[in-house]
């Protein structure tokens, strides 16, 4: 079992363990540990969204691949997808994102690209904590003109951003549309205003000022209320609400409402199908996404396929049976067409693009599909918790899924970044299924209080 890695990297408070400059500086010397021979001169990017306590983590990092006679390229504040796509074409050898996504700014996290642009598998990052906790690396350390230097990528930033446009149909502008964008005040805030905007989108932006704080806080795609109420006052074509990273997107549509990633997922999926661009017409999607949206492919002459919570699953198994778009409910859309992981402003240009093609408003094109009534509901707890040693839980969610028959599902998970235990009921019942989450969580409340 792995002690430093999670679902999505190595998460926690900052400056408490595992989040410690220790770790961190022990991380950047395995890292280089795993990419070095002695063929080359090696590279590896490091990028952060804007926590404050990324400079922290960054130098600690920086001065553990240099350790190991590593060179590193500095991006500064990039999108998770903007580091992976630096790392590609530059072609270092790996990259590393210091950021806890969505979590609030006293968190953070670091997440691993290898060189082809892909998250490091689970047992890559075993093999790391092995090197870490082994001590296998103390004697290998080079010494005076072998070690590692590192240096700033100041255009960084720039190169982002013409490949997210070259993404957006050459034949289209943005020349009609009002959009409303929340960046989170997070790593897209340089990045994504200047994509729409550069594509002739008049632009209202908010949670753009970051202060190394208020990333996350009462904004973006945790938050999307705000930005869906910005484009009812405003009377805007579009909202788009990006998260700390800006890996994932939430959408409001021209009356305000909440278009979640399931129905993006349809809505692409629909439409790439027509186009021929779907591969084996499949769909992933997690666990977590709504029957309504298996439902909508079926109907659409195509499938969907599920895999465990975490972007990352979800591109596994694209690339293992090559196919071309999946994602989550959260937000997380992945275009492997275009790039290798989950990206929020890639995925807002793919939508905005059928909906000039299509000269159709997003509330009409989300009627795509219909969510089945679903609950999902979040038990924060003192420590993490294993449901299954919860006395009669198991057999309580067995009885409920009787009840609840083909047109119902229960899904309990403990987070893979929190202290936290998801409950998720679906079915046709809204009032029942209402009632079922609130019983099961209260099992876990009590357990937690012993």
């Amino acid at each position: 079992m792995k002690e430093l890695f999670g679902t999505d990297g190595i998460r926690g408070v900052a400056n408490v363990y595992p989040m410690t400059t220790e770790i961190a500086m022990q991380v950047g010397r395995a890292i280089a540990f795993q990419v070095k021979n002695q063929v080359k001169r090696h590279r590896i990017v490091i990028g952060k969204d804007t926590r404050l306590s990324g400079y922290m983590i960054e130098n600690a990092l920086a001065a553990g691949i240099c350790s190991m006679g590593v060179d590193v390229l500095l991006v500064g504040p990039l999108p998770t997808p903007g580091i992976a796509f630096i790392t590609t074409s530059m072609r270092a050898d790996a990259g590393v994102v210091i950021s806890a996504s969505h979590n609030p700014f006293q968190d953070n996290g670091i997440k691993i690209f290898s060189s082809d642009g892909f998250k490091l598998s689970d047992t890559h990052e075993a093999d790391i904590e092995e090197l870490i906790f082994s001590q296998k690396m103390a004697a290998l350390r080079p010494i005076a003109d072998e070690l590692g230097r590192a240096r700033r990528i100041d255009d960084a930033k720039g190169r982002y951003i013409v490949f997210l446009k070259n993404t957006f149909p050459q034949k289209f502008t943005l020349d009609d549309f009002h959009i409303v964008l929340d960046c989170a005040h997070g790593a897209t805030y340089g990045v994504a205003p200047l994509v729409f905007e550069e594509l002739g989108a008049k632009v209202t932006t908010f949670g753009a000022n970051p202060d190394g704080k208020n990333i996350n806080k009462d904004c973006g795609a945790l938050h999307p209320e705000h930005m869906a109420a910005v484009v009812r006052q405003t009377g805007a074509d579009i909202g788009l609400a990006l998260d700390g990273d800006g890996d994932r997107l939430i959408v409001a549509d021209e009356k305000g409402q909440i278009v979640d990633g399931d129905r993006v997922m349809a809505i692409c999926a629909a439409d790439m199908i027509k186009q021929r661009k779907l591969n084996k017409k499949t769909l992933v999607a997690t666990v977590m996404s709504n029957m309504g949206l298996e439902v909508a492919m079926q109907r659409m002459g195509g499938r969907m396929v599920r895999t465990k919570v975490g972007d990352r699953y979800v591109v596994e198994e694209m690339r293992k049976n090559n196919y071309s778009f999946g994602g989550e409910q959260s937000g997380h859309l992945v275009f492997l067409d275009h790039i290798t992981t989950g990206d929020g402003t890639l995925a807002a240009l793919q939508l905005l693009a059928i909906m000039k093609k299509q000269h159709k408003p997003l509330s009409e094109l989300a009627m795509v599909m219909e969510n089945f009534p679903q609950v999902l509901k979040n038990v924060r707890t003192s420590a993490r918790i294993d449901t299954d040693h919860i006395p009669d839980f198991k057999a309580t969610v067995h009885a409920m899924e009787q009840k609840l028959g083909v047109d119902g599902r229960i899904l309990v998970r403990a987070s893979g970044t929190e202290s936290l235990i998801r409950v998720m009921v679906e079915g046709q019942d809204q009032t029942m299924i209402a009632t079922m989450a609130d019983e099961l969580c209260a099992m876990v409340s009590k357990a937690d209080l012993g």
